[in-house]
């Protein structure tokens, strides 16, 4: 394991070197809280794990209860067979816009992003894989678990659930307009600013085999029109 070192009093995570802000540090923090809202705000990750002497990334849903972020799978997959033999690096990211300069060198996109390490656990304890596959329920669809049916004991056991810490992690967001406004480029008289990117929830569709007027539950119909990812907190803008 990285040593560590201690960062700002509070809520702050501790500094390893995976984790260690060296570029554009003003754009990163390791408060648990920044971590935790990136973290809320979506609940597909990119997992990054070596299989076999290769590097896999596998995108893949996520969910968060407490200090623990959880992935599942099938137990045949190679890369949550192999995880938990190996430090991981997971990631989530949020794409706020385009940000179009003056020059192509000084584009660049506004975000929210989140690394995590660790070795992650295979999940035994019943009770908590079952808290883990809530968790990832709920943090895509809110109100789902209790509303559907829940896993029986033979799909429990043809499922993989991993646990990972959340204590080596690390928060990167950047915000707001173009940064040449002052430069010498002002001066060619070309449109500057942001091209936000915002993707929303769409209305239902209903399974075909449904007669057409069943409606939808309460807690899906309800997000229809909201906004995927939340809006970019206003630290995010530097």
């Amino acid at each position: 394991m990285s040593t560590t070192t201690p960062t700002e009093p509070g809520d702050a995570l501790p500094v390893t070197e995976r984790t260690r802000l060296r570029r554009m540090r003003h754009k990163g923090s390791h408060r648990r809280a920044d971590l935790d809202a990136v973290l809320a705000a979506g609940f597909l990750c990119h997992l990054g794990v070596t299989v076999d002497g290769t590097t896999m990334v596998v995108p893949t849903a996520y969910g968060v209860d407490g200090d623990r972020l959880y992935l599942h799978g099938s137990v045949a997959s190679r890369s949550l067979v192999q995880a938990p033999d190996t430090t991981v690096c997971v990631t989530v990211t949020h794409v706020d816009g385009l940000v179009l300069a003056r020059s192509v060198f000084e584009h660049g996109v506004n975000y929210r992003c989140a690394m995590i390490y660790g070795v992650p656990e295979i999940v035994t304890d019943p009770e908590e894989k079952l808290r883990g596959l809530r968790a990832l329920t709920e943090q895509s669809s809110p109100g789902q678990w209790e509303y559907a049916r829940q896993p029986s004991r033979k799909e429990l056991a043809a499922t993989a659930v991993l646990a990972l810490d959340l204590t080596e992690a690390s928060v990167k967001t950047a915000g707001g307009p173009p940064d040449d406004g002052e430069s010498e480029d002002a001066a060619l008289g070309l449109w500057a600013g942001v091209l936000p990117v915002v993707t929303t929830f769409g209305e239902p569709i209903t399974d075909p085999i449904l007669p057409a007027d069943f409606a939808p539950p309460a807690h899906i119909a309800s997000r229809a029109g909201r906004v995927l990812g939340g809006e970019p907190a206003a630290a995010a803008q530097v």
